[in-house]
């Protein structure tokens, strides 16, 4: 009779495991102190999170994405003489912390 081998699963250090709740809660308080949101791009580079961390907080509830659009004109007099769109939209996407992630800060 031939027996397979066990496998097991191997868990991360402890260590990594504290870093990641506390990274998440971080990302969470600094969520909860900004009503209006912030964009990936400064969570990420002002910040240091990781897009990993952001994604979790997202696809767990804990953090939702608000997209705005934005509309105005170019006034700029320099870009006149050239072939410029005068009508300017921009996109905005904020992560904002949701109902759940304050629950989960209080917790």
């Amino acid at each position: 009779m031939l027996l397979m081998p066990r496998v097991r699963r191997k868990r991360p250090p402890a260590s990594s495991m504290r870093r990641f709740n506390r990274e998440r809660r971080r990302a969470l308080k600094i969520l909860a102190d900004t009503p209006s949101g912030l964009s990936e791009e400064v969570l990420v580079v002002a910040h240091g999170f990781s897009a990993d961390v952001l994604a979790g907080l997202v696809r767990d509830g804990l953090a939702t994405v608000a997209t705005e659009i934005k509309k105005g004109r170019n006034e700029n007099k320099k870009d006149q003489g050239r072939a410029r769109p005068r009508d300017l939209t921009i996109e905005v996407k904020r992560i904002r912390v949701t109902d759940a992630g304050r629950r989960a800060l209080d917790g």
